[in-house]
Order: structure tokens, then C-alpha cells, then sequence
């Protein structure tokens, strides 16, 4: 698993994450919406902190300048 999520990507991650953890449980975490908006605060927050995101290598993105050996 070599990083493909740069610095910018993932403070952008985190910070979707937070306001979608937020917005989920202003929501409601028990409804439709709240667990949609948790899923993806946990989808933005895992692949923030683990600098790999599985999309971007399905489609060749690459927005960490650092190259993985």
C-alpha cells in the first residue's frame, strides 16, 4: 500500500470528516442521513490518517508529491 494522499488531500479529508461526524449527529445518528454522513466521516478520516486512499489508485490519481519506495 503505497501513499497516494498528500498533505493538502488529507487536512481537506480531515476536515470533511469532522463537519460530516458533526452534521451526523445533528442529524441523528440512528437515521438514514446520520449513518451515510458517518460512513463518510470514517471513509475521509481512515484514508486521511492512512495517507492511501483506494479510489485514487482505481483511477491514477496521485496527490502525494513524497515517492514510496
Amino acid at each position: 500500500m503505497n501513499a497516494n494522499v498528500g498533505p493538502t488531500d488529507k487536512t481537506v479529508r480531515i476536515v470533511i470528516g469532522v463537519v460530516a461526524a458533526i452534521a451526523a449527529f445533528a442529524a441523528g445518528a440512528g437515521t438514514v442521513l446520520g449513518i451515510v454522513l458517518l460512513a463518510v466521516a470514517a471513509i475521509m478520516l481512515v484514508t486521511a490518517f492512512t495517507g492511501f486512499c483506494p479510489i485514487y489508485r482505481l483511477v491514477g490519481v496521485n496527490t502525494c508529491k513524497v515517492r514510496a519506495h
